[in-house]
């Protein structure tokens, strides 16, 4: 009870969130119940003052003329609150009674005609019927996009006449349960499809991909293929913008369960270029094929990357600090024998090495004593 009176506080959006059917209903009976009831009216003071029973006396004066029975004041009533004003049908001016009743009747009909109008109006300019002509794809896939994990989904403009302001959201709907052990059974996430870079707002000439990155912030961060296949959320995609005819707001929603959701899939091309033009082909707005993707989750392919460039860094690293140490003892070993072979060959004394040198000299003395000594001793024998 207390829902209904809540609806009725608000009759105007009740009436205009009716199907056309009892908006149709309610319209029509709006009228013809104030036509009825203040015609009913008239036929009450007609017969109250005595008109009816006075009909073929001239020098009566009635109320309204020519009323002579309910179907002539329903009559009546139509004329006043229509303002037709055939002429027939007057009221006199014998009757304040019936000029009070016409104010009231002449004011009503106006407030009436305002409300009815006014519902009518808005029910027809709502733009639900341009949100039909934005499609979303039947499902949503899972692939790489630039060596990271995505989740894509496809959008598209039917019409010629564009959204303006077009502005995407997304929501993950899935039950949770808090750490205290609260459970809330539809627990709403926003997931990112380029808020901070600017790629959520659109422009729709032609079909879409709209992207979200799975990375830390994301609630399928932990989430691989296996896991997926046994989870139950929604994703809820909204596409707002201005209708660019009427100016009023257009709102479209669609939805994926995890079921419809593919990995490994990727979205088919759909524009081809043809004389200066590209050509876009509907036909192909919901086809996927399969690409390479790892099952893994998003967190465990992050981890292997890094994994993967500390190696590298680490190998790299380690290649060029032993082609660092490397070069100097070459060098060094390199000096030291051509030092080596420089004094052998060296009849001279050389100071390049002093202790090298001075040894070598000392025994090239000796060896030039020993020599003349033998000479010597030869000589006398």
């Amino acid at each position: 009870m207390r829902k209904t009176y809540r609806y009725l506080t608000d009759i105007f959006t009740t009436l205009v969130d009716l199907n056309w059917r009892c908006s149709l209903l309610v319209f029509v009976m709006a009228y013809a119940v104030t036509w009825l009831f203040f015609g009913a009216i008239w036929y009450l003071i007609a017969y109250c003052r005595g008109d009816l029973d006075h009909l073929e006396d001239e020098a009566w004066t009635p109320c309204v003329n020519n009323v002579n029975g309910f179907i002539s004041a329903f009559l009546f009533s139509i004329e006043t609150e229509t303002t037709i004003g055939y002429g027939h049908r007057v009221i006199t001016d014998q009757c304040p009674v019936g000029t009070m009743l016409l104010l009231l009747q002449a004011i009503l009909g106006s407030m009436v005609n305002a409300f009815m109008v006014g519902c009518m109006f808005v029910k027809i300019s709502q733009p639900n019927k341009r949100a039909e002509t934005l499609v979303f794809s039947r499902n949503a896939v899972i692939s790489l996009r630039d060596d990271k994990l995505c989740l894509m989904f496809r959008v598209g403009d039917l019409r010629s006449s564009h959204i303006v302001g077009a502005n995407m959201r997304a929501k993950l709907i899935k039950s949770k349960q808090t750490q205290e052990g609260e459970f809330i059974p539809l627990d709403q996430t926003d997931i990112s499809v380029g808020f901070e870079t600017g790629d959520d707002r659109l422009f729709l000439v032609s079909p879409l991909v709209i992207s979200h990155e799975i990375d830390v912030r994301s609630p399928f961060w932990d989430m691989s293929h296996s896991q997926l296949e046994k989870e139950d959320f929604e994703i809820v995609v909204i596409l707002e913008g201005m209708v660019e005819a009427t100016g009023m707001t257009c709102q479209a929603r669609s939805s994926y369960l995890a079921e419809e959701l593919l990995w490994g899939h990727r979205f088919s091309p759909m524009m081809s270029l043809a004389e200066g033009f590209f050509d876009v082909d509907y036909g192909s707005f919901h086809h996927t094929f399969e690409v390479n993707t790892p099952s893994c989750s998003a967190r465990d392919l992050a981890l292997a990357a890094a994994r993967l460039d500390a190696h590298l860094y680490w190998s790299i690293s380690s290649r060029l600090d032993e082609e660092k140490w490397e070069g100097p003892n070459m060098t060094e070993q390199t000096g030291k024998s051509t030092d080596s072979e420089s004094v052998r060959e060296g009849d001279g004394p050389t100071f390049t090495v002093g202790g090298v040198t001075n040894t070598q000299d000392q025994s090239v003395v000796g060896e030039q004593n020993g020599s003349v000594t033998t000479d010597q001793s030869e000589s006398e024998a």
